[in-house]
């Protein structure tokens, strides 16, 4: 449980980064789709495996370009 929650957090260790747990959820969503349509021969719509897939590179590319922005440091 604890490497959830450092995962997901963000700089500071009490305040989850909400784009990081909405990628998550997003991932978490298309692994179930895809593995439905793998094992149980449901079917889910092209356009909302297309949506939620660029829900998680949307999310994985901005929490990734937190990092090689500068941050303003507090006087």
């Amino acid at each position: 449980m604890q490497f959830l929650v450092r995962m997901l957090s963000g700089e500071s260790e009490s305040n989850p980064s909400s784009k990081r747990t909405i990628t998550f959820l997003a991932f978490l969503l298309l692994a179930v789709a895809f593995f439905s349509e793998l094992f149980f021969e449901k079917k889910v719509s092209p356009q909302t495996f297309d949506a939620i897939t660029y829900i998680v590179l949307g999310g994985l590319g901005f929490t990734a370009s937190e990092k090689f922005t500068k941050k303003e440091t507090s006087k």
